[in-house]
């Protein structure tokens, strides 16, 4: 695998992380975390539907785009039930495109499959935690968040495990 590209894949999406929480003016970590995460994942696997040649990565890529997509529109609707404040996400998508330069097609498939390995790791940590914190505080939102972290995880275990053979199936070359 070219580490060059692999590098301006996870770039974009810690860009797209630490915008989600340049936002945060009357917003939640999690909230933050996750709708920068979820766009991350739809942002890069567009990309991989315009990049890649396999099969198996574009069928992995068309459920992380409509799983994501739906996650995310079920967090934007917790988010304002709550009043939390949701990360904008048409600037995340644009700046997230501006920092994905072009991949050798040669190299994308095990980028990509590399990237969503780590991503998910992650964010199953993230989930996790908010699923087991405690609901007795005034925190805006803080059940309904700790209901949707529950909801999600065995979705994103199950990508994760996808991610896995991805990764399996497409080594660094």
């Amino acid at each position: 695998m070219d580490g060059f590209n692999l590098r301006h894949l996870v770039l974009a999406v810690a860009l797209s992380t630490s915008m989600g929480t340049a936002f945060a003016a009357t917003s939640n970590d999690f909230v933050d975390k996750a709708a920068a995460g979820g766009i991350a994942e739809i942002e890069t696997s567009r990309l991989a539907l315009e990049k890649s040649q396999s099969a198996d990565i574009k069928a992995f890529a068309n459920t992380m785009i409509t799983d994501h997509g739906k996650a995310n529109d079920e967090l934007a609707a917790i988010a304002k039930k709550n009043d939390i404040e949701v990360p904008d996400s048409t600037t995340l998508v644009k700046q997230a495109k501006e920092k994905i330069l072009d991949m050798r097609d040669e190299s994308f498939d095990s980028a990509y499959a590399n990237y969503q390995v780590k991503a998910h790791e992650d964010t199953i940590e993230l989930f996790k935690k908010e699923a087991n914190t405690v609901t007795d505080d005034k925190t805006k939102g803080k059940t309904d968040l700790k209901a949707f972290a529950q909801k999600m995880l065995p979705a994103l275990e199950h990508h994760l495990e996808m991610a896995k053979k991805l990764q399996a199936a497409h080594p660094d070359k």
